[in-house]
């Protein structure tokens, strides 16, 4: 690597395919959390992944921009801060894609079909077979970590197989033109699962079983009051079980009156407690929870074009970045013939 490199502050990427307009709890839990406290120890740059979301979709593309707006709200809305943060998206780059082609020669179709996760998507979506789009994603997911030479990247335990990926490809470039890249690491947090309100595995966007960072107090009471809890208890005064129940798995996570939960836990065990009141005390430590997260939320939304203009000063950041990445891999593979005849960008 240039000393630039070796010298600059380490740097994350990280990002999200806008198909929806927001996020939920889950997602604040599995990573939104962690962002905002990498934030103070990295520079981040924070990708809206709508290229990405090519890759098994193709209908209703229309909503995207409002799905970008919405989600970048989201980011603001839960401490992430455009001072410390690059947010930008993705199709505004180009240059990636030129990068991603680059990738593409050094990567066999073999090793692309071994990522874990494109046989799960495959089944999971229904799909009759992978597109070309979705057998390149993780080499665009390379370029998009490589192209701002991105040292770390935080992820959970099913996508270190991406990452592995792009180290190889990073490795593959260095040894083979010049040392341009550096080995990025995967950062696996301790990033625990949320349950669906219906006592799913995992909270989802299209599931129904979600409560969104958007929801106001009413809504976010009425989900809870509707929750999963133990399917064995009939009656208030039936000891309970705390396994596989969402309902205290949440007061874990967001009520920060530890001595209430345990207090509730005790009770419930043996029958002293409702369900009810259960959930009317998760209802409260909820709602307490999410009202900073409304009131920052309202106060960008209120600033007309805030939003617009942080995406195209990111994005405009990201960019020259890429410029910059792209121009030295051209160069170490020997592509910068007829430069004086590149267009202007």
């Amino acid at each position: 690597m240039s000393d630039a490199t070796s010298t600059r502050r380490k740097r994350i990427l990280t990002g999200d395919r806008p198909t929806a307009e927001g996020f939920h709890l889950g997602n604040y839990v599995g990573s939104l959390a962690n962002r905002v406290k990498l934030q103070d120890e990295y520079d981040t740059f924070i990708l809206q992944a709508d290229l990405h979301l090519l890759t098994t979709r193709t209908s209703n593309l229309d909503e995207i921009q409002r799905n970008i707006r919405g989600m970048a709200l989201d980011y603001l809305a839960v401490g992430l801060e455009p001072e410390k943060c690059t947010f930008y998206v993705q199709s505004l780059v180009p240059e990636v894609l030129e990068l991603l082609w680059l990738f593409m020669a050094l990567v066999s179709v073999p090793r692309a079909q071994r990522i874990p996760t494109l046989k799960e998507q495959v089944r999971d979506l229904k799909l009759e077979s992978a597109s070309m789009a979705l057998l390149a994603y993780p080499i665009l997911q390379a370029a998009d970590i490589l192209m701002v030479k991105g040292d770390c990247v935080p992820v959970g335990k099913d996508q270190l197989s991406h990452i592995e990926l792009t180290r190889e490809i990073a490795r593959r470039f260095n040894d083979s033109f010049g040392p341009v890249f550096p080995i990025p690491e995967g950062l696996i947090g301790d990033v625990p699962t949320l349950p669906g309100i219906d006592g799913g595995a995992k909270m989802g966007k299209s599931l129904g079983n979600a409560i969104f960072l958007t929801d106001d107090a009413e809504t976010v009471t009425k989900k809870v009051m509707r929750m999963y809890t133990d399917p064995t208890r009939i009656h208030a005064t039936d000891p309970g079980h705390l396994r596989g129940n969402p309902v205290f798995t949440y007061h874990d996570v967001f009520n920060p009156d530890k001595e209430e939960v345990e207090d509730l836990k005790r009770r419930y065990r043996r029958g002293k407690v409702g369900d009810v009141e259960v959930k009317q005390r998760l209802a409260r430590a909820l709602n307490a929870f999410l009202d900073p997260i409304r009131e920052r939320r309202a106060h960008y939304e209120a600033r007309k074009g805030f939003v617009e203009e942080m995406l195209l000063q990111g994005t405009k950041r990201a960019r020259a970045e890429c410029q910059r990445t792209l121009e030295e891999a051209r160069e170490a593979m020997g592509l910068t013939y007829f430069r004086q005849l590149r267009l202007p960008t």
